[in-house]
């Protein structure tokens, strides 16, 4: 089992920056791929980054690419989301996750444990 808390969620204006933690327990962190999730109201839940358990190859939405950083420190547990350039689109409830296979996936029905969430708002 995995228990995922993240934080850093907050309101900010559009231009500003966030940085999203997400800290792991009951589990070896390292062996575990992670990835970052956002669900604004009346959507479905969306991929937004991924990261390999070493941390050396990322994925990321289109639409965040060039704004947003994926990393993680596998000495503290604890992988983060950086977000730049924040845009009122960006405006969610940002999820962490847990994926216990090999393979870095975009799909959620993929990951085995997520986070409560926290909730990210962009004002224009």
């Amino acid at each position: 089992q995995v228990q995922l808390v993240e934080s850093g969620g907050g309101l900010v204006q559009a231009g500003d920056s966030l940085r999203l933690s997400c800290a792991a327990s009951g589990r070896t962190f390292s062996s575990l791929i992670m990835g970052w999730f956002r669900q604004a109201p009346g959507t479905e839940r969306e991929f937004v980054a991924a990261i390999s358990r070493s941390g050396g190859t990322t994925s990321y939405y289109d639409s965040v690419k060039g704004r947003f950083t994926i990393s993680r420190d596998n000495a503290k547990n604890t992988v983060y989301l950086q977000m730049n350039s924040l845009k009122p689109e960006d405006t969610a409830v940002y999820y962490c996750a847990a994926d216990r296979s090999s393979f870095m996936t975009r799909m959620s029905s993929e990951y085995d444990y997520w986070g409560q969430g926290t909730q990210v708002t962009v004002s224009s």
